[in-house]
């Protein structure tokens, strides 16, 4: 990260409204594209960029490395992403298809259809689009994140801390999604051949032109051993060449005006956004061969000629006029459903504890009783909450001091809870990952360390929602313990429910 960068983040922490705006309209066109090409420039990417601008700003003054701002930035817009796929996955199950809307071409295909169209790009390329949109939901999310890593935007390193994993796992998960995006390449590659296989034609008979997972698994059931739907694979270029060359997706002027007019972008810093995605949009060879952000979008403005939708939105920020941040409402705060048992804290130490093979009365109800309590995996009996060194995992219960908390009314909500260790330090999300951190005092720590209990996937269990990030669960994958949006499945239903015990003496 540049230094300059640095510096504008502390001077945006102590205030500083004017470097503030500027290191949003520096790192726009980054969140712009990771959300565009994640959502397939769908018509809510505009909002979807706008709240996690919103949390970026409200959540600012708690980053304690300004060093590490851009993968910061890219963990808050997974963690919008992951919350706007289930708000849309909620509002799924609520309404009906309409047959007509399954003829009417999909809102998202538009924006990068017209880029193809425009540059006469090759089939290729062409193909490697379109086979993005097989993808399941979090590998869309990945291949957002690889096509920046290809233009020179992020590094691995910004992935993965991003993603809170190492970047050897980072890079496993990226390879899982590369090889789900070759086989999506070949169904991509299959349909469109003329003529068409014949057991293929028999294959998808039936399917409605949705691209969903499960005609991807029954065509790939057939591709992978037909000698003529793969005959092509052997010749194909490399996606992430075919990325490098695929234009980056400018961010819209009514985006950078709606921004303006809410404060967060001054006429000046809206012109250089502008720029900078109108500079990005010309090509990426300048950004692979910059190697940072700052010198990628910015660093050669001068030399870019005002784009006419710059001056649109230029105009429109005169119209709206200067608009302070806090004339931008916050979302109204959301009310548990479920709130803390009033039960009061028992006299005996945490350090003594050991979880009762019994489940406690309150947790029938989806509560989480106040006092020393253990929190037992549903899809995993025996495996307790429990941390090592600075990070929850889930393990046995041979250290009772470690699968042992005190609970305590929520820091930033009463009606929630909070989780304190045997060492007095609290359970807090950070970097969508459950850790242990002192109590610094700030707003920020105090919400990321709160958590509203619901009834979990089975009787007596509970899901703990976060306060601050409505919709996400704690959940435990991979060892340790994560903030999650849910998928819907069974499996995640399991993995985010735990049974409250009781300790004893």
């Amino acid at each position: 990260m540049d230094a300059d960068h640095a510096e504008l983040v502390v001077a945006a922490q102590a205030g500083d409204d004017r470097a503030r705006e500027k290191l949003i309209a520096a790192y726009l066109p980054l969140l712009y594209n990771i959300v565009g090409r994640a959502l397939s420039g769908h018509a809510d990417v505009d909002d979807v960029v706008q709240e996690t601008l919103l949390r970026v700003v409200r959540d600012l003054p708690g980053l304690r490395a300004p060093e590490s701002f851009r993968s910061w930035l890219v963990s808050i817009t997974l963690r919008q992403i992951n919350t706007y796929w289930q708000r849309q996955r909620a509002l799924a199950g609520r309404t009906t298809v309409i047959d007509e809307a399954l003829r009417t071409p999909h809102a998202g295909t538009a924006l990068e259809d017209a880029t193809i169209l425009r540059l006469h790009i090759s089939d290729e390329r062409r193909q490697v689009v379109e086979a993005g949109r097989w993808l399941d939901p979090d590998h869309r999310v990945l291949l957002s994140l690889w096509w920046q890593e290809c233009a020179g935007l992020l590094s691995r390193h910004d992935i993965a801390d991003a993603m809170g994993l190492s970047v050897a796992h980072a890079g496993v998960r990226l390879q899982r999604m590369r090889e789900q995006l070759d086989l999506s390449r070949t169904i991509v590659a299959a349909l469109a051949a003329d003529p068409r296989c014949p057991q293929l034609d028999e294959t998808v008979a039936g399917w409605d032109g949705l691209r969903t997972s499960v005609w991807r698994k029954r065509i790939a059931r057939h591709t992978r051993d037909c000698p003529v739907c793969t005959a092509t694979t052997t010749e194909r270029v490399p996606a992430e060449l075919l990325l490098l060359h695929l234009t980056p997706l400018a961010v819209p002027a009514a985006l950078i005006a709606t921004l303006a007019a809410k404060g967060l972008l001054s006429g000046t810093a809206a012109s250089a956004a502008g720029l900078a995605t109108a500079h990005a949009t010309v090509g990426t060879a300048s950004a692979s061969a910059g190697g940072g952000l700052h010198g990628s979008l910015m660093g050669k403005l001068s030399a870019v000629t005002a784009h006419p939708m710059v001056s649109l939105a230029t105009g429109a920020v005169l119209v709206a006029g200067a608009a302070t941040y806090a004339a931008w409402p916050e979302p109204a705060p959301r009310v548990p459903d479920v709130i803390a048992a009033p039960t009061p804290v028992p006299s005996r130490t945490t350090t003594s504890a050991t979880p009762s093979p019994s489940v406690s009365p309150s947790a029938v109800a989806g509560t989480v009783p106040l006092g020393a309590q253990a929190l037992e995996s549903v899809d995993q009996p025996g495996l307790f909450v429990t941390y090592a060194g600075d990070f929850a995992t889930i393990g046995g219960a041979q250290a009772r001091e470690r699968v042992t908390f005190t609970v305590v009314g929520g820091l930033a909500d009463t009606r929630c809870v909070t989780f304190r260790a045997a060492d007095g330090r609290y359970l807090r999300h950070h970097y969508l990952r459950l850790r242990l951190s002192a109590n610094d005092g700030s707003e920020l720590f105090r919400e990321d360390a709160t958590f509203c209990p619901r009834p979990g996937a089975v009787a007596g269990s509970v899901t703990l929602h976060s306060h601050n990030y409505p919709g996400s669960v704690l959940r435990h994958r991979d060892g340790g313990i994560w903030l999650d949006g849910s998928d819907g499945t069974r499996a995640f239903a399991g993995q985010a429910s735990f049974i409250v015990r009781g300790a004893r003496a």
